[in-house]
């Protein structure tokens, strides 16, 4: 399936599937700095570096471009058309060049210090943000050879790497000096906690049945045929093989990025904008890109643990995870102009009595019917 190869060698408790999918593959993984290198003639430590560096430019470059799109546009687009308005377009072909005079206006504006600010901090948190996200993919399969590591923590790396953005909220709000801005930090460090253990125990339940935390195996594993209907093969993604994960991964997903209705650390009807209340000019660019960067990132660990990754009939896979990571945000902006925010007390009660348990119950579950098949 467009080059998703396992590793050989891996023994899993799914290791029919594994092994059927490592042979149709012929091979390990191939990274993207590893190709790069090749093509260039270079080989050894030069090799791994130039390869690394060049790999990793063109990864975050497709980021930050579908990321371009997304924020000054995309998003006014998508929610102008749920709510019934008509939304830019007079800047240049569909209002596309939106995203160039958005760029200019917010660059240019000057950068407000308040007085009373831990400047290192204050300064280091706009950075951190959007630095996690793209980090988180390094380890993201993205296509035939669009990977920049795949070691055999993957998916562990990119909940490690995207968890940093955490710190950088609570950086923002206590160094702001502001109070409505460490009442945004607070809330976020107590909405991370809440939905962080589910987000990361719902994904344990998928590396149960992958049987490992790669990526490139995660995925290879669910390129099996679940099922034949009317003629039609219905992929084993483990989306259908437990849509009640899927569903508990999402929602967790939504409250990790801070979306509707879980959009509490920046409520503007209460909080003014929260921890980034105080920042303007270009760090206020980076926490919106920074934003956007881990939206698309969720949408990225929801196809690579549950809807085959790449995989997809007809058009080549990056294509096809493209489209995945935009149909999540795409599901993101519904549901920032459809679903009402709750209350702060509300949204703890949902975390710690609702999705934890649950995501438990599922886990448990998970391993009793991979031990019954196994």
């Amino acid at each position: 399936m467009d080059g998703l190869l396992l590793q050989s060698g891996t023994t899993t408790p799914t290791g029919t599937a594994n092994a059927t999918a490592n042979a149709s593959a012929g091979g390990p993984v191939t990274t993207l700095p590893e190709t790069i290198s090749g093509a260039l003639g270079l080989s050894g430590t030069l090799g791994d570096v130039v390869g690394g560096l060049l790999g990793a430019f063109l990864i975050a470059n497709i980021m930050l471009g579908m990321t371009a799109l997304a924020g000054p546009w995309a998003k006014r687009k998508i929610t102008a058309a749920f709510t019934d308005r008509i939304a830019v377009n007079r800047i240049g072909p569909f209002g596309l060049l939106i995203i160039v005079a958005d760029a200019v206006r917010l660059l240019s504006k000057e950068l407000i210090v308040p007085d009373g600010v831990d400047r290192p901090a204050w300064d280091l948190a706009p950075i951190i943000l959007p630095f996690s996200a793209l980090l988180g993919f390094a380890v993201i399969p993205l296509g035939s050879g669009l990977q920049l590591a795949d070691p055999e923590t993957g998916i562990v790396f990119a909940f490690a790497a995207a968890s940093i953005a955490s710190l950088g909220l609570v950086m923002a709000g206590y160094a702001s000096n502001n109070k409505y801005s460490l009442l945004g930090a607070l809330r976020s460090i107590a909405q991370n906690l809440a939905y962080e253990i589910p987000l990361v125990v719902t994904a344990a339940s998928v590396i149960i049945f992958a049987g490992t935390f790669q990526t490139s195996e995660i995925v290879a594993a669910q390129t099996e045929t679940l099922v034949t209907i009317a003629g039609v093969a219905i992929p084993g993604w483990y989306a259908f093989v437990n849509p009640f994960a899927f569903v508990l991964f999402v929602v967790a997903n939504l409250a990790e990025i801070g979306r509707n209705p879980f959009d509490i650390p920046e409520a503007p009807t209460e909080i003014v904008a929260g921890y980034q209340t105080e920042y303007s000019s270009v760090y206020f660019v980076l926490f919106y890109l920074g934003e956007f960067i881990h939206i698309f990132l969720g949408g990225a660990l929801i196809a690579v643990l549950f809807l085959g990754g790449p995989a997809g009939p007809v058009l080549p896979g990056f294509v096809w995870m493209v489209i995945k990571m935009w149909a999540f945000f795409l599901f993101t902006q519904w549901a920032r102009s459809a679903v009402p925010r709750v209350r702060i007390d509300q949204l703890i009660e949902i975390g710690w009595k609702g999705m934890l348990v649950l995501s438990f119950a599922n886990l448990v579950l998970t391993a009793i019917l991979v031990g019954v098949i196994a």
